[in-house]
């Protein structure tokens, strides 16, 4: 339920490859509302080389246009201004996610309350068959996050306990959904995308590399599939099994800390962020792993996302994290984190004495019966 959450609000934004104007592609969206009792204010949103880009326009006669270039075909988010109101502070409605890129694609809206009609090139035509294909898993996603939020609310833990295994469900039947799709249409325009869905933030060599493989040349030769190739060869290199990179990065006093410094002993690289709210939930259980297993040959060395000092130190000591802790301060992009292809946060990584990766990812009890099974 923890790796659900947490890959739905953190993602880093560092891109792992520059990506220049030369090879980008143009875009336009055209569209118009049919109904609407005064000029509507509409915001485009779209990533581009790692950043969010945002245009913005008023539709005084219903009709309206956005244009641009992104470096290749991805997905892209309509909103329209709508009065605010406490559960919706900012005063938006997403009107459709599209997919853009390599042509006009053309959206038809009867009203801002209604679901619009998109199309007009190969990439969004190939989109909605996924949604059509996901609708039923999305909704039913959707519905559950509703009465997730409200038991959060409420505090009831037993309560949110109890729908983690419905999440799971839900969270296997979309990807098996995508997995089927991308494996009866290997050559689907938004390939890569469907690809990188169905592996998540943590890599499953044996299940994603064979449907890269099988993707276009085309589309592994784009930006994305470039990065997919780069995340592919990390995961084989930080498998169990092998060696752990080294690095070197400074304490909070400036003192530089090696990874090789913890060799004989049974060490968990821990990759969180003061700013992160399931990192610090998490906080709690790695304190109890460290303190039960300490004295055993246990120790661990935080790699913190912070990018304020004074927070990051605050933090730590908040929470009583009394083992080594080191940080560039350049959030997201934390050099120690951009060589492990840390994506999302928390994440972990549990090494032997002679410093190769035993276990990824343990959190809560799957840490402490990892560390009951090996100090047995």
């Amino acid at each position: 339920m923890k790796k659900l959450l947490m890959a739905a609000v953190l993602f880093s934004p560092v891109a792992l490859f520059a990506q220049g104007k030369e090879k980008e592609v143009p875009y336009e969206v055209r569209g118009s509302i049919a109904q609407q009792e005064k000029p509507t204010k509409l915001y485009f949103r779209v990533r581009k080389d790692g950043k969010m880009f945002t245009d913005s326009v008023t539709t005084p006669d219903g009709r309206f246009l956005f244009a641009g270039t992104i470096p290749e075909p991805t997905t892209a988010q309509l909103f329209a201004s709508i009065p605010s109101t406490p559960d919706n502070p900012m005063g938006r409605k997403e009107v459709a996610v599209l997919f853009i890129g390599g042509g006009t694609n053309t959206i038809s809206i009867s009203d801002i309350a209604a679901k619009p009609v998109t199309g007009g090139t190969k990439h969004q035509e190939a989109f909605n068959r996924l949604n059509s294909l996901t609708e039923n898993v999305v909704k039913q996603s959707m519905e559950l996050n509703k009465e997730y939020r409200a038991l959060y609310n409420a505090k009831d833990e037993a309560g949110m306990k109890k729908l983690e295994a419905r999440f799971e469900e839900l969270e296997a039947s979309h990807k098996a959904i995508m997995r089927k799709y991308l494996t009866d249409d290997p050559h689907s325009p938004i390939g890569m995308y469907v690809l990188n869905q169905v592996a998540g933030y943590e890599l499953n060599v044996g299940e994603v590399e064979p449907l890269f493989n099988a993707l276009s040349k085309e589309a592994r030769a784009t930006p994305t599939g470039k990065q997919f190739a780069y995340r592919l060869e990390l995961a084989k290199k930080l498998s169990p099994g092998q060696p752990a990179i080294e690095f070197s990065q400074n304490d909070p006093e400036g003192k530089a800390v090696t990874l090789a410094s913890f060799r004989g002993k049974y060490v968990l690289i821990d990759f969180w962020a003061s700013w992160c709210g399931p990192c610090r939930a998490e906080n709690p259980n790695v304190v109890s792993a460290f303190n039960k297993y300490k004295d055993k040959g246990f120790t661990i060395l935080g790699v913190s996302f912070d990018e304020n000092k004074e927070k990051w130190v605050e933090a730590v000591k908040k929470d009583q994290l009394t083992w080594t802790q080191v940080s560039d301060l350049k959030g997201w992009a934390n050099e120690v984190g951009k060589l492990y292809g840390i994506r999302a946060i928390p994440q972990n990584l549990l090494l032997d004495p002679q410093g190769k990766i035993v276990a990824k990812n343990l959190r809560g009890e799957d840490l402490d019966s990892k560390l009951a099974e090996l100090f047995k």
